[in-house]
């Protein structure tokens, strides 16, 4: 039960970005059917489990798209559905007879997304792709980590999720309140480098105001500042230090027993953050993870311990909050249904 009961939702079983849209989807209530290819894995990333989450809370069914009597499923489905998730090239539904038009002609207020890594249009529109290259062109991963350091690629949270599927929900969910007050619907195009690009919006506004370098790892947000890093502790464990403000840096400096040393480098004066950084990460070497938590936990420092991914699940606040455990992500399998069903 959720705000989306009762929203038929038909996506075509793909990698990254799409299903997570569909599973944002599902997660807020509505019914969900995932298109599979009859016989297929998904890939390398499929056969390695990669969307077994993504998929929960959905049914699916398997098509083989070039039979006829199959798509005829796929468009029974799509005119009974509120909105269609696609994540192929460029016109590959069109040549399958599934493209906007098609679709929109027998269905007017279906939300047709689209979901892309360089979008339906441009030089790189027909380019295989994939997180990591959409971020590079962007400039996003170009500001990701440590100044004389290769750029770190987080994952692919930055892109495929966070500039591809959320984007992507987003359009969706605004398409639908509009296809549900006018019957009109309409194509969402979303493309990972232009929701990317859009993530970035508040680090190119301080780099206009000249409050941002165009060099990754030497300003406020990007490690730069050693009041915003991660440190070492004494067990080679890490501790996430983000004590932007004066009165959660005082909280910072009281927790490393700092305060009111006269002989501390000033952390106004950017010439003074290597000595700072040195300061500190001499103190976070003196104790372990565990007894620095034991410290901050529950302050306004704002600092943290860097888990792992397994022992994030076990984190107390995670627990609480409903994400701790081994099934943190409320895994549930697919169900199963035929074309007699669609």
């Amino acid at each position: 039960m959720g705000p989306l009961e009762g929203v038929r939702v038909v996506e075509f079983a793909g990698l990254g970005p799409g299903p997570f849209c569909g599973m944002l989807l599902a997660d807020l209530g509505a019914d969900v059917v995932r298109i599979d290819r009859r016989g297929s894995r998904g890939g390398l990333l499929g056969s390695l489990g990669a969307t077994s989450l993504l998929d929960r809370g959905k049914r699916s069914i398997a098509l083989d798209l070039k039979d006829p009597a199959d798509l005829e499923v796929v468009r029974a489905l799509a005119r009974r559905a509120d909105v269609l998730l696609e994540g192929f090239r460029p016109g590959v539904m069109e040549r399958l007879g599934l493209g906007p038009d098609d679709l929109l002609g027998e269905n007017p207020a279906l939300v047709y997304g689209r979901m892309t890594g360089w979008g339906q249009t441009g030089p790189l529109a027909h380019s295989a792709g994939h997180d990591i290259g959409y971020i590079a062109l962007t400039g996003a991963l170009g500001a990701s980590g440590r100044p004389d350091e290769v750029p770190a690629p987080p994952m692919n949270l930055l892109g495929d999720f966070g500039g591809g599927g959320v984007f992507l929900a987003l359009g969706a969910l605004a398409a639908l309140i509009r296809a549900r007050a006018t019957g009109e619907g309409q194509v969402v195009d979303a493309a990972i480098v232009d929701g990317t690009a859009v993530l970035t919006t508040m680090i190119h506004g301080m780099l206009d105001a000249g409050a941002w370098t165009d060099r990754r790892g030497r300003n406020l947000l990007d490690t730069g500042a050693p009041f915003y890093d991660v440190y070492r502790c004494g067990d080679g464990q890490f501790l996430a230090v983000g004590a932007l403000e004066e009165q959660f840096y005082a909280a910072l400096l009281e927790g490393l027993g700092l305060t009111g040393d006269e002989t501390l480098p000033r952390r106004e004066d950017p010439r003074q953050w290597p000595a700072l950084r040195e300061r500190f990460a001499a103190v976070f070497a003196s104790r372990t993870r565990a007894e620095w938590w034991q410290v901050f936990e529950g302050t306004d420092a704002c600092v943290a311990p860097v888990w792992s991914l397994v022992e994030a699940t076990e984190d107390g606040h995670n627990v609480a909050r409903g994400g701790g455990g081994s099934g943190s992500a409320a895994a549930r399998a697919p169900v199963i249904i035929g074309p007699r069903d669609a």
